[in-house]
């Protein structure tokens, strides 16, 4: 029986994608799995690469990109191990990790999805890796910037969750997209990633309706990754800032009970197009590359 599924999509990123499979691999050396790369019409040769150095990878080469959460979608449905793990591509998993996430799944039998910590490049903490699903309030001490000044306040910090100890386990809202783990009866129970989702915020709407579903998420601290955060989108600014907006727009409409309680949605979408015009004329002005970190508004 396979314990592990391991699905990458990828986009021209054959450097990273290369290290971040041999870093599977030698986690899952002693744990039944199955490997899949999807590959979204790379042109880096991302393709090759994967026939050639990791034979026993299952390569599903696309002729077109079609968008992360489809392409997901395409290898979760062939996915036959306990747990499946939708990891990126710039990322390294630890000789620990999967072990250690098959302990926490045992350990907790509620948890129909699993993160561990995440870090950056420097080592420090991608505070991303565990989050609230957005609302209006936590919307504005983000935006307004109380989050970061009180950022052990239960009340003001509830966005990335800085009042948690990062050290331990604690189930959330929310995990980071760059790695996320669930139990292979999710998909039939809630569904698979929304299609409608170019990229960004499929992970967050697949989140909410996990706990809709009445499983639990859990933050499991014991292990880590590295993820080289945005290195798959740094030359292709205008369309990952237009997908980013869109993104925004589509779960607002998707979840106004959320994200709207007290707002009118035109006022979210007014709000969400004035900053994406603020970021374009910003960018315009400056040519500084497309980072999500500097986007300025509420959700992802």
């Amino acid at each position: 029986m396979l314990i592990f599924s391991v699905i990458i999509v990828t986009y021209n990123v054959k450097n990273y994608l290369n290290l971040a499979l041999r870093s599977v691999e030698t986690a899952l050396l002693e744990i039944p799995h199955e490997i899949y790369v999807v590959d979204n019409a790379s042109t880096d040769g991302s393709a090759p690469m994967v026939l050639e150095q990791f034979p026993s990878v299952k390569l599903i080469e696309l002729s077109e990109n079609i968008g992360f959460a489809r392409a997901n979608n395409i290898a979760l449905k062939q996915a036959q191990g306990k747990y499946i793990s939708l990891l990126n591509p710039d990322t390294l998993v630890q000789q620990s990790t999967f072990p250690i996430l098959l302990e926490a799944f045992e350990k907790y039998p509620e948890a129909g999805m699993v993160g561990c910590k995440i870090l950056n490049e420097d080592g420090s903490l991608q505070l991303s890796c565990r989050r609230s699903i957005p609302t209006p309030w936590v919307a504005f001490t983000r935006l307004s910037g109380l989050s970061k000044l009180f950022s052990k306040s239960q009340l003001f910090a509830r966005y990335h969750l800085t009042y948690l100890d990062p050290d331990e386990t604690a189930e959330v809202e929310a995990i980071s997209g760059s790695f996320m783990t669930i139990r292979r009866e999710i998909p039939d129970t809630v569904g698979y990633l929304d299609e409608r989702f170019f990229m960004y915020g499929e992970d967050l709407d697949w989140c909410l309706r996990i706990r809709q579903a009445g499983w639990k998420i859990l933050y499991y601290p014991k292990t880590n990754i590295v993820h080289y955060k945005g290195k798959s989108i740094i030359p292709y600014q205008w369309s990952h800032i237009k997908h980013f907006y869109e993104a925004m727009i589509l779960f607002a409409e998707k979840h106004p009970q959320q994200v709207t309680r007290y707002i009118p949605l035109w006022i979210v979408k007014l709000s969400v197009w004035s900053s994406a015009i603020i970021n374009i004329i910003w960018l315009k002005i400056t040519h500084i590359s497309y980072k999500r970190d500097t986007t300025c508004w509420i959700f992802f």
